[in-house]
């Protein structure tokens, strides 16, 4: 029997110039509770200074998050952060977290895989077959490879792989997320992980 997606409540940050919108998560197990929403807010907190909270130019700053998984113990949210301080546009940062809510951890991609395995290589072969068939611009062409702990979300089964705005592609085509079947990647994921967890039948 697998367990309820877990209850959040909706926290405002509201200021003349700022508007931010994060969760807290509602966990049986208070430690774990207060563990993981620590780190939410450590993270909203890391990402509104990064965009000049306190810049004395900022026109308008606009935070809000998405849950994209949330279902076996598994949360997976993302923080979408929007910044205008004059220019021609404003910048947005994209982060995300996935936690195993029954002991509060919180995952790189590199635990997501079994010590040892070529998930960077997997991955990035993935990535690059997606960017012929969608026919993506990049920036500086050829694309070369991924971080060994570069950011992700999970959703559908599947693993989303992101780059900033300006990482592998101009501004006008906003973030390049490739999302990928977890199936693809099932002989390489760690037992126990979030992911064996979320394929699991």
């Amino acid at each position: 029997m697998f367990s309820p997606p877990i209850p959040m409540y909706t926290h405002h940050i509201k200021t003349e110039k700022v508007s931010v919108f994060y969760p807290s998560l509602l966990i049986q197990n208070k430690n774990v509770q207060l563990k993981i929403n620590r780190q939410i807010q450590l993270t909203v907190r890391k990402l509104m200074e990064q965009q000049g909270v306190n810049n004395e130019y900022l026109v308008e700053m606009l935070g809000y998050y998405e849950q994209k998984t949330n279902e076996r113990d598994i949360v997976s949210l993302t923080f979408n952060n929007y910044t205008f301080s004059g220019g021609a546009h404003g910048l947005t940062i994209l982060k995300s977290l996935t936690f195993n809510v029954k002991n509060g951890k919180s995952y790189e991609l590199s635990e997501l895989f079994k010590k040892g395995s070529p998930y960077v290589e997997r991955i990035s072969n993935i990535i690059r077959r997606q960017i012929k068939e969608r026919d993506i611009f990049l920036l500086d062409p050829p694309f070369k490879t991924i971080k060994p702990n570069q950011e992700f979300y999970l959703a559908d089964k599947s693993i989303i792989i992101y780059f900033q705005l300006y990482d592998l592609t101009p501004y006008v085509f906003g973030f390049p997320f490739f999302p990928i079947s977890l199936y693809e990647l099932e002989d390489l994921i760690a037992e126990e992980g979030p992911l064996q967890i979320l394929i699991a039948n």
